[in-house]
């Protein structure tokens, strides 16, 4: 299995290059950001790229992948609506239409959130985005799309987020994690099962186009 991978220096996204660099059936992930990663291991390749809105001249370097796990996001928090906008749903759709024109039997897999609204008309603004995000995406032409909606994600193994307040957000949580997953087991999930879900669904594929956190954490244990 060959896989690429947006996002990968994010905590979402260093979860899901732990657990591929670690599977046995993956063979190459493709790290496509604006920074490298970190990460030194003879499966991963790495290309820094700056253009987030044209990624035309990738074309060559992304045939031949079976899947694409797009990892990239920004919190709304502070952030106005147009450069939600241009992160979450431009930046996404961007990639995704190169990818779909160089391999389209590819299985593209995007995170998106809890409460997204796919719709398009609720109140909430990166709720609106994000499933506009979603709606377009399925559109495209991939051999199979699928959303992963994620409510609470807990980072294991020593992976960190880059926001200075989810830091300390989640030191206070990890030591009330296993209190938390025994009382609200439905709205929590970790990196490593987010990795390990993105696997598992990209080889096997997964009943609904849309896993919320139970599906997510089902999906984990394969």
């Amino acid at each position: 299995m060959k896989v690429i991978l947006f996002g990968g220096s994010g905590m979402i996204g260093q979860g899901v290059l732990r657990e591929c660099l670690l599977d046995s059936d993956v063979e190459e992930v493709l790290s496509i950001g604006r920074s490298q990663t970190g990460q030194r291991h003879p499966k991963l390749r790495e290309i820094v790229h700056h253009n987030f809105l044209d990624f035309s001249s990738l074309e060559t370097d992304v045939t031949g992948f079976d899947a694409c796990f797009f990892c990239l996001g920004i919190t709304s928090a502070g952030t106005s609506k147009a450069h939600y906008r241009l992160v979450t749903r431009d930046f996404t759709l961007a990639a995704a239409r190169t990818l779909v024109k160089a391999a389209p039997a590819m299985t593209f897999i995007y995170v998106s959130g809890a409460g997204t609204d796919a719709t398009e008309r609720g109140r909430v603004m990166w709720a609106r985005v994000k499933g506009a995000t979603e709606n377009a995406l399925r559109t495209l032409g991939f051999r199979a799309t699928y959303c992963f909606r994620p409510g609470y994600i807990q980072p294991l193994h020593g992976i960190r987020s880059k926001t200075g307040w989810y830091r300390a957000m989640y030191a206070v949580t990890a030591r009330l994690y296993p209190l938390l997953q025994a009382t609200a087991p439905s709205y929590l999930t970790t990196t490593e099962a987010m990795g390990r879900a993105m696997l598992n669904v990209g080889k096997r594929g997964w009943p609904n186009p849309v896993l919320e956190t139970p599906d997510i954490n089902a999906a984990a244990e394969g």
